[in-house]
Formats: structure tokens, C-alpha cells, sequence
């Protein structure tokens, strides 16, 4: 079964022009450039979570908003067959160049109201440590599952391998990939306050 993308530019698209709001005001609620917004309504390039999160913020919604596809009030369960064929997210590395080195495997896409956002995340070898560091509100937690992974948070980088873990608060610049030339497989969860 192969696995669909989910089409979060088009949700976003969607949702601003029913709010009658151009391009160019949820760049400016949002502080990211007009392209940036085209690009990712238009779903060519996704940097990483945290322009999804600004652009969830100016249009007044969460997050998972983007990713929902119920409204299931009660408990989700989410079966490992179910969660590998399901829809995923590709991002890239908030390099120049669109790679997509991420991809991320909703855990409770079904679940209405959520304030925080389970991954499992596959990270694709790249050797180009090109990124850009992203702060927004919330915290973040990573567990390794596979591999080995490099956590940039402020001025610090983290290593961390399978069995690791870390959490940290999300309004200091940080950025999570993989160490060079590595793939990994982490579990992150990430919060939001509305």
C-alpha cells in the first residue's frame, strides 16, 4: 500500500481564504515572507514545524488543524499497520534547497481539540548540514528510537542515540536532524498553547 501526502497547503489555503485573508496578510501575522506562504500553500516546500505553527497562529487555529482528519472526541488508538500505510508529511531541512529529509507520521491526527502533536518522524541521511534555527511557543519532547540524531538549541548542539531523550522549551532557536550522513527514527511530541 503506498502512503499518501497529506496536503496540508491546501487545508491552509483553504482556511485563509475563508477567513478572506490574502497571502500577503497572514505573511505579515505570521513574519514569514509572502513566498514562504505560496510555497507552502502550494505544496512544494515545507522547512520544518515551525512556519506551520505561525501560520496556524495567524490563522487563529491549532496546529493539528492541519493534519486532522476526524473529530474523534473520545481516545485514539493508532495500530502500527494503520500508522505506516497513513498519510505522513515530508519536510526538508530548512535548507535552500526543497530536499524532503523528514517525514512525519501523525500519531493522533483523529483526536479533536488536541494541544499537543505525537510524531514518529523517519530522518533520511543527508550529508548538506544546512538549517536554519526556529523558535515558537511550547515544548518539545524527542525519544530515539533508531539511529542517531543532532538537536541544535541555541548555542548548543546535543547528540543523541537510540534510547535518548530530551525535552525542552520551543521559544529558544533549536532545529533537529540527523547527524551526518545518518538516518534515525524518533518519537517527538510536541505542545502548543492555544
Amino acid at each position: 500500500m503506498s502512503k499518501q501526502r497529506t496536503a496540508v497547503g491546501a487545508k491552509i489555503r483553504s482556511m485563509r481564504e475563508s477567513k478572506g485573508l490574502s497571502q500577503e496578510e497572514i505573511a505579515e501575522r505570521s513574519g514569514l515572507s509572502v513566498e514562504q506562504v505560496t510555497s507552502i500553500e502550494d505544496d512544494e516546500f515545507l522547512p520544518s514545524l515551525g512556519p506551520l505553527i505561525k501560520i496556524a497562529r495567524a490563522l487563529g487555529v491549532r496546529l493539528g488543524t492541519f493534519l486532522d482528519d476526524n473529530d474523534e472526541l473520545g481516545p485514539v488508538v493508532c495500530r502500527r499497520e494503520v500508522q505506516e500505510a497513513s498519510s505522513s508529511i515530508s519536510f526538508s531541512n530548512d535548507s535552500t534547497e526543497a530536499r524532503q529529509n523528514m517525514i512525519y507520521h501523525s500519531l493522533a491526527r483523529q483526536k479533536a481539540g488536541r494541544h499537543m502533536e505525537p510524531f514518529v518522524i523517519d530522518i533520511k541521511p543527508d550529508e548538506v548540514q544546512q538549517f536554519k534555527l526556529s523558535a515558537h511557543e511550547g515544548e518539545e519532547f524527542i525519544y530515539v528510537l533508531e539511529g542517531t540524531i543532532e538537536i541544535a538549541y541555541g548555542k548548543t548542539v546535543y547528540e543523541l542515540n537510540q534510547g535518548d531523550s530530551i525535552f525542552y522549551d520551543s521559544i529558544v532557536k533549536h532545529h533537529v536532524h540527523g547527524a551526518p550522513g545518518k538516518s534515525a527514527k524518533i518519537l517527538a511530541v510536541v505542545y502548543i498553547p492555544i
